[in-house]
Formats: structure tokens, C-alpha cells, sequence
């Protein structure tokens, strides 16, 4: 096992792993920007190291820097967390040529799934099921065209590269697709550095379902059920629930144990997360996740198991501890992603915390590196905290949620727990009807 690690992140994410290292016996490293150095995780690392100025390009996007970090402080492994370097093969390849481990998967799974294009060649050929649509990159206006028509409007153009919904547009006629090609060349350009672009049939009321999984690149394979994350914003998650409201025993087993296949097929190891869209008894694959996802949590309530202590002993050389007849689910799951931003107009809102009070009680889990004091920065992601709640129904996770939300105290700035509660209101929310397309309708 290691001895030292390394976090490459910051935020919450970052606070999780220490914790599990912590729990672990290992020594932790932090790294952070000088808009970071009073964060939480900085302060209970066992060592820290500053690789920069507040923007991530030169900090947490630094490599260099990074693995300077891990040379000068004797790191065994370096964890990415999430975002930032997390799918960057290139890193990986690096961190592993300076005699460090990455606590992840190979270079070579984490380009294949980075592409949204190789993904879906990839899932194909294990036999998971595809959203309908073109094999390869669009070449040109005559070749989106012919592929249009061929597909059925309206279709979706989507960038190759990339994720968070960056680069996608809807097209539902001819006369919108070159526009519609045109304005997700310019976007994929602009946030990955590459414009190549596909097309997908856009589903008009699907559910976003997403199946966890882990393997220990051993052969050894289990799934750990699904998340929904259907409740999205600008194809941004907002509000996840596990297991889903709209799977029954059935189509969760079904789809779960072709997921296993597929990863097994691809001889994969560390954590990983196949994502599908979920239509009229259909799942249909989108793409697939490298990483530790933001919405963890809930898994790890329904089942017991800690992902990011798996992922750690996995990337150390230990085989997976269970096997998938030791996996249940228990219960009901519900993380909401509480942002720094208005709650109605979602205008960013850094400042000072100056009132902090999480919320707790039987079944409430709060990930959130703030404290009274702290300035959250302007110049990183805006999610600062993550309400998880576990409950032995579905309608008792609501009611613990809807208690946990109003006990929940953040003075000093703007945040969205006025929507999450707006959500839980809904009789749509309450009866699990809704899908991908529901929060649009509802928000700017």
C-alpha cells in the first residue's frame, strides 16, 4: 500500500480523498494555488505544497509543477480527483514516467474514452447499445446533410472532445444544422482545443442513467448499480438520486451486467462510469467516465462501499475486495450540488463565508470544504458543497432532504438551495417523472 499520496485538486473533491487516505494510514500531500492556500484540505494535509498563481492553468493544470510537487515531498501516487487533470492521458502518461503511480486507469483507456467518437466505436464492438447516429466525425456540410437525413431531424451535433455539455447543439431541420455545426466547432474549439464534432438522433424525453463501475484490471468486474442524473441544467447535473426512480430490478440487472461485460471486455481497471440515456425501455450509451464522479456519494450510501478507498487499493495492485454477490442496495440516495451562484439568475457569487452551519441528523452526509471565514475564489468551478441523504424509502430520502435543506446555513454569499428546495416541491420531482429536458423548462 502507499505510504504518501498526492492530491492533484482542490475543493471538496480534494477534502475527500485526504479523508479516505486518512482512514487508510496515509500520509497526504495537498497542492494548491495561492487563492487556495487557507483551504481546508490545505490545512489537514499532512504536507502541503503551493505549484502557483490562482489561474489553473498555472496551478492545478500546471504539470510540471505538480510533479515537482510530488519529487520534492516523496510520493509514492498522485490522485487527480476530478476535473482539471483527472482524464488527461498525457498526465498519466507522465505521473507514471516519473516513477509515481496514478491512481486511475491506463493512459491508453483514459484517450479511448476521452474521445467521444473512439468511446462509441468502443462500446460497440462489447455489444452496448448506441444512440443511432454518424461512425465518425462530420466532414463537411454535404457529409452532415446526407448523415441528417439518414438519422431522422432532429439530431444532436456533439463534440468529439471534451464534456460538461460544452460543444453541443440541437439541430431539428436542415436549414438549423450548418448554424448548429458551426456555433459546436466554435465552442469544442474554444474549451478543448479541438473542433471535430459528430451527430447523434436527439432524444426528445430520455432519462440520463449512469452505471458505476469497478474493476481491478485483474479480470475481476462489479457493478454498483445506477445514479440518475437526469435533473440537469445546460447539460450541467444539478440534483442526483440513486437507485433511479425509473428502473425497475430488472432493467437495473440487465443493464448492469452488460456494463461489467463491456469493461471486462476492455480489460479496465480502476473506477469507471458508462453513461447512457434511457428511452422507452431502451438504454442507449453515450459515453463513459475515467474518474471518480462528482455524484459518488450516493453509491456509496446505497451500498456501503467506499469508492475512493477501492480506487486507491486498486491502483496500488489489490484485487477488489468484494465480488457482486456482496453488493445490495439499501435504501435511497439524493446528493444535491450546492453552488456559489444566484439561485434564479445563477450569476456567480464568490465572497466570504460568514456564517456556516451544515446540517446533520440520522441519514445526512454533508462534502463541502467551507468553514466560517473562508472566501470562496472566483476563479474555479462554483460548486461548494454536496448534500447527500440516505433514507430507507425514496419518500423518506424527500422528507430528510427537505429537512436537511432548510437546516443548511451559508451566510456571505448566494447560493441554490432555494432551487433544490423549488425542485423537491414539484410534483414532478415527487412522483419521478421527469427527464433530461424537465429542469430546462423551469430555469434560465
Amino acid at each position: 500500500m502507499f505510504e504518501k499520496i498526492l492530491i492533484a485538486n482542490r475543493g471538496e473533491i480534494a477534502l475527500r480523498i485526504h479523508r479516505a487516505c486518512r482512514e487508510m494510514g496515509i500520509s497526504t500531500v495537498a497542492v494548491h494555488s495561492t487563492a487556495d492556500a487557507d483551504a481546508m484540505h490545505v490545512r489537514l494535509a499532512d504536507e502541503s505544497v503551493c505549484i502557483g498563481p490562482p489561474s489553473a492553468r498555472d496551478s492545478y493544470l500546471n504539470m510540471p509543477a505538480i510533479l515537482s510537487a510530488a519529487t520534492i515531498t516523496g510520493a509514492d501516487a498522485i490522485h487527480p480527483g476530478l476535473g482539471f487533470l483527472a482524464e488527461n492521458a498525457a498526465f498519466a502518461e507522465m505521473v507514471e514516467e516519473h516513477g509515481f503511480t496514478f491512481i486511475g486507469p491506463s493512459p491508453d483507456h483514459i484517450r479511448m474514452m476521452g474521445d467521444k467518437i473512439q468511446a462509441k466505436k468502443a462500446a460497440q464492438q462489447t455489444g452496448l447499445p448506441c444512440v443511432p447516429g454518424s461512425d465518425g466525425p462530420v466532414q463537411g456540410d454535404a457529409d452532415a446533410l446526407a448523415l441528417a437525413r439518414q438519422i431522422g431531424y432532429p439530431v444532436l451535433v456533439k463534440a468529439a472532445g471534451g464534456g460538461g455539455g460544452r460543444g453541443m447543439q440541437v439541430a431539428h431541420s436542415a436549414d438549423e444544422l450548418h448554424r448548429a455545426i458551426a456555433t459546436a466547432r466554435s465552442e469544442a474549439k474554444a474549451a478543448f482545443g479541438n473542433d471535430t464534432v459528430y451527430l447523434e438522433k436527439y432524444l426528445d424525453h430520455p432519462r440520463h442513467i449512469e452505471i458505476q463501475i469497478v474493476a481491478d484490471g485483474l479480470g475481476n468486474v462489479v457493478h454498483l448499480g445506477e445514479r440518475d442524473c437526469s435533473l440537469q441544467r445546460r447539460h450541467q447535473k444539478v440534483l442526483e438520486e440513486a437507485p433511479s426512480p425509473a428502473l425497475n430490478v430488472a432493467a437495473r440487472e440487465r443493464i448492469g451486467q452488460r456494463a461489467v461485460m463491456a469493461i471486462r471486455q476492455l480489460g479496465y481497471r480502476s473506477l469507471g462510469t458508462l453513461e447512457f440515456l434511457y428511452q422507452d425501455g431502451e438504454f442507449y450509451f453515450i459515453e463513459m467516465n475515467t474518474r471518480l464522479q462528482v455524484e459518488h456519494p450516493i453509491t456509496e450510501e446505497i451500498t456501503g462501499i467506499d469508492l475512493v478507498r477501492e480506487q486507491i487499493r486498486i491502483a496500488s495492485g489489490a484485487k477488489l475486495a468484494f465480488v457482486q454477490a456482496d453488493v445490495s442496495i439499501d435504501g435511497h440516495a439524493i446528493e444535491c450540488r450546492i453552488n456559489a451562484e444566484h439561485p434564479e439568475t445563477f450569476r456567480p457569487s464568490p465572497g466570504t463565508i460568514t456564517n456556516y452551519h451544515p446540517p446533520g441528523g440520522p441519514g445526512v452526509r454533508i462534502d463541502s470544504p467551507l468553514y466560517a471565514g473562508y472566501k470562496v475564489p472566483p476563479y474555479y468551478d462554483s460548486l461548494i458543497a454536496k448534500l447527500i441523504v440516505h433514507g430507507r424509502t425514496r419518500n423518506e430520502c424527500m422528507m430528510r432532504l427537505r429537512r436537511a435543506l432548510s437546516e443548511c446555513v451559508i451566510d456571505g454569499i448566494d447560493t441554490t438551495i432555494a432551487l433544490h428546495q423549488r425542485v423537491l416541491a414539484d410534483p414532478a420531482f415527487i412522483d419521478g417523472t421527469y427527464d433530461i429536458h424537465w429542469l430546462e423548462g423551469r430555469v434560465g
